[in-house]
């Protein structure tokens, strides 16, 4: 049985990439994984393939332990892994509850990381891994810090991960989006400490990128060429300048 796997599928990204996988690739199945059920029910209607709606909060840890037992039970070949669930808060560091950063940590990057660990058995050659970047995992970024940070681990693991599975025909690829017009925002703002977008893309554009570049054994997705030429400068300019160009934008002061 040929299968995709999905988290974060009930919204946004994740939502968009069970459109977008399902137009891509032929498969017997979506294992779509998000908390609502009600939304992942919604999908079957919109896609080729049977959606197996899996209701689970991969904040929980026992939810690995869940999802790898339907795996041992099935034995299908996961074609393609999405690991799409995340979140972010903005705001100054200090002054946000501390085990909500934490669980973005716990989102962002462990549940991602599980996730890859326990579905890699079930992959063999032309499989497909995306993970879900940012713009934030090139540089630090005061204000979204945790956020930020959580991406650059995504970021990394991913670029090794690939050269890792290189041998076994499994790409992997991170999906690096500017600000994107999802829930997102409405999770992440609870104030106007982050108040600067100097522009946004909606979820189908930045996945139909996302799909072409991995068709184009590319190890990042960038979508838009004022996100590319801001990743080059990033890596060309000190650490300094960036922080303040960013501070700057966010009306914030600046002492580094």
């Amino acid at each position: 049985m040929n299968i995709a796997v999905i988290t974060g599928a009930s919204s946004g990204m994740g939502r968009e990439f069970v459109y977008a996988v399902d137009r891509d690739v032929e498969l017997d199945e979506l294992w779509v994984i998000a908390r609502r059920e009600d939304r992942l029910l919604e999908l079957q209607d919109k896609v080729r393939a049977k959606v197996r709606p899996i209701v689970l909060d991969l904040l929980d840890r026992n939810s690995l332990s869940q999802f790898k037992a339907m795996l041992e039970l099935e034995q299908p070949n996961v074609k393609v892994l999405v690991n799409a669930a995340g979140f972010g808060l903005f705001g100054t560091y200090t002054e946000m509850d501390m085990e909500k950063q934490l669980e973005i940590i716990d989102l962002n990057d462990r549940a991602l990381t599980g996730m890859t660990y326990i579905t890699l058995p079930y992959m063999s050659e032309g499989s497909q891994i995306y993970n879900m970047g940012s713009m934030s995992s090139f540089q630090p970024v005061p204000y979204i810090n945790v956020y930020g940070a959580s991406k650059a681990y995504v970021l990394s693991f991913s670029k090794a991960l690939r050269v890792e599975l290189c041998q076994r025909g499994i790409r992997v690829m991170a999906v690096c989006p500017g600000w994107i017009q999802t829930e997102f925002f409405s999770h992440a703002i609870h104030d106007n400490t982050v108040s600067y977008f100097n522009r946004y893309y909606g979820p189908r554009e930045v996945i139909e990128k996302a799909v072409k570049d991995m068709h184009r054994n590319k190890p990042v997705s960038i979508l838009g060429f004022p996100e590319r030429l801001q990743v080059l400068a990033v890596k060309l300019l000190p650490t300094w300048l960036v922080l303040k160009t960013w501070c700057k934008q966010q009306k914030k002061p600046f002492k580094y």
